[in-house]
């Protein structure tokens, strides 16, 4: 009867402690928090400044149009490319040192600029250098689509680029396949690009608090990576069924060996 008994609860204690709990699949959660859902404000991201390796699009529009084609590129790619590949082509990237090259205006320098920054310090410079005030210059200036490369436990790894100019971690998650149910949601981590190197800030999206996070809204570059959750490592079910499963088939695999043994 003993032997019974501790077998019971041997088998209770690994049930509680392989199966994954319904709380770390579930985002969102109101944790240490009254459910009202007017407590949650998401925070503005700030304006993004722009980082080596970067793909800007650039756009000068002019009353005389003909006068601005040396300016406005338009690539000799595949008809058959894609969006991100035309953008490579025909965008303007910044170099090692912080530059893009404009035909006539030579090296720019855009390193931690906003694109309303560049577009004002565009203007500035046609005006003195190309055009006059009665050309009614008008300039566009975006990146190259938001890419960003997502690894670990997630449906489709790999690198993605949205043609967004913002997008959330969720935005950026459901684009390459979901978390799966082995996925630590509640370490998400994102490394992401600083003028002075990469650094890794982590994430729980299980916590409603992740969208007060300054890294709520991704950046261009960021690489996101999902670690997997223990369970994954051992071996055991996702669920009390899965892994009472996997325990009857361990112990009926030592019954038999030792039924075998005995015969001997």
């Amino acid at each position: 009867m003993n032997k019974i008994l501790l077998f019971t609860g041997l088998l209770l204690c690994v049930l509680s402690t392989s199966c994954i709990p319904h709380k770390d699949t579930i985002y969102l959660q109101q944790k240490d928090m009254v459910t009202d859902s007017s407590q949650v404000m998401v925070r503005q991201p700030k304006p993004y400044r722009v980082q080596v390796n970067d793909i800007l699009n650039i756009r000068i529009k002019v009353l005389d149009q003909e006068n601005a084609v040396i300016f406005n590129p338009v690539g000799e790619v595949n008809l058959n490319a894609t969006s991100s590949e035309r953008a490579y082509f025909d965008g303007f990237t910044v170099d090692l040192h912080g530059n893009i090259r404009i035909p006539s205006l030579g090296k720019i320098n855009v390193l931690g600029y906003t694109v309303e920054d560049i577009e004002m310090m565009l203007k500035e410079k046609l005006l003195k250098e190309q055009f006059k005030e009665t050309a009614n210059i008008f300039i566009t200036v975006k990146l190259s689509g938001l890419r960003y490369t997502a690894n670990g436990e997630v449906g489709r790894p790999g690198t993605v680029t949205l043609f967004q100019d913002r997008v959330n971690i969720f935005e950026a998650i459901a684009n390459v396949g979901e978390i799966p149910v082995t996925g630590n949601k509640k370490e998400v981590q994102i490394i992401r690009q600083y003028p002075q190197g990469q650094q890794i800030h982590t994430v729980d999206l299980t916590n409603v608090k992740v969208m007060n996070s300054p890294y709520y809204y991704i950046q261009p570059n960021d690489i996101i990576y999902v670690k997997p959750l223990p369970q994954k490592s051992i071996g055991t079910g996702q669920t009390a069924v899965q892994t009472l499963g996997t325990i009857a088939t361990v112990v009926s695999l030592i019954t038999t060996t030792l039924l075998l043994f005995t015969r001997l």
